[in-house]
């Protein structure tokens, strides 16, 4: 850690950065199935240090896209997953108490010695405040998620999940995380990252968030794939699959999406109907089949049981 200013991050010259085209090729090598807008954004938000505030509906790839990203620029993913109740020392510090503590211990029998010869009582409170100085510094310090992602001198993926489960408070802790990447401790002063980290917040429209925060990051929508974009994301996602198979299930997918449903199968769920289908050994859509995995792709039994009388009519739909 350093507090010098962030050192800016000059546009690569070559790799997977190079370009938006670039970082699609390099996405896909990874496994991630990108759109221009997913990847512009990306290339944006990299070469802008600016964080992506990535909203869309359960299971479209937001948190993947952060973990591909990692993946696919060779950096540490750090991850730190919102909750109510979220605050400061989860997220940035704590201090190390039982460390503390046991050197407390290990002092007081020396603190008697140390101030035998201290010529006046302010003599003897300035070495005690200066040896509780020394409680309060780096070697005591326990970093969480944030202060991790701004430590890491070579940068790093941070990963904010799910910040509309995070309340306002919180919130508004993060602006000055998200605008200068850098803390504030009051014990040790302004801390800045050498190389900003590159910052991906997530959000399932839980609650709305504010605009100060809205200001501070790019923003990026995924919405549900079109069909031929959901059958390459499962063609990489499940490896061997039947092209027949994988038009079928995703039609049926597509379908599913346009009843009134509570949830709607995501594309995580259509790849793992995939999966499963695959180790059952189906290679086609029977409607049996389909009856017997459909809690894979729903996930409420009233879901389930609106559906199955219209298992043959969706089938045949496609």
């Amino acid at each position: 850690m350093t507090i010098s200013p962030p050192a800016a991050r000059a546009p690569a010259p070559a790799g997977p950065l190079a370009s938006v085209d670039a970082l699609v090729e390099g996405l896909a090598g990874v496994g991630y199935i990108a759109s221009r807008r997913i990847a512009t954004a990306l290339y944006m938000s990299v070469n802008l240090q600016k964080p992506i505030l990535v909203e869309g509906s359960a299971g479209v790839g937001k948190t993947e896209l952060a973990l591909s990203t990692a993946t696919l620029l060779g950096l540490p993913l750090i991850r730190m997953q919102c909750y109510e109740g979220l605050d400061e020392s989860k997220a940035l510090y704590e201090w190390k108490y039982g460390k503390q503590l046991l050197y407390t211990q290990i002092l007081k029998d020396r603190m008697g010695a140390a101030l035998a010869d201290a010529p006046s009582m302010d003599a003897a409170m300035d070495r005690l405040h200066g040896m509780g100085d020394l409680f309060f510094s780096e070697p005591f310090l326990e970093p969480r998620p944030l202060m991790k992602a701004l430590q890491e001198d070579d940068g790093c993926v941070l990963l904010i999940d799910e910040i509309d489960k995070s309340d306002e408070a919180f919130e508004a802790f993060l602006l000055e995380v998200l605008s200068a990447y850098q803390v504030s401790i009051p014990e040790l002063g302004v801390m800045k990252a050498t190389t900003p980290p590159i910052v991906f917040l997530t959000s399932n429209n839980v609650r709305d968030l504010g605009d100060a925060l809205k200001r501070r990051c790019l923003h990026l929508h995924i919405p549900l794939p079109e069909p031929a974009l959901e059958e390459r994301i499962v063609a990489v996602r499940v490896p061997g699959i039947e092209a027949t198979l994988t038009h079928a299930l995703v039609a049926f997918v597509q379908s599913l999406r346009t009843l009134d449903l509570r949830k709607p199968p995501s594309i995580s769920e259509t790849v793992d109907w995939a999966r499963a289908l695959i180790l059952l050994h189906a290679d086609s859509l029977e409607p049996a089949m389909v009856r017997d995995t459909l809690n894979v792709i729903l996930k409420y039994e009233q879901d389930i049981a609106a559906v199955e009388p219209q298992i043959v009519e969706l089938l045949h739909r496609r």
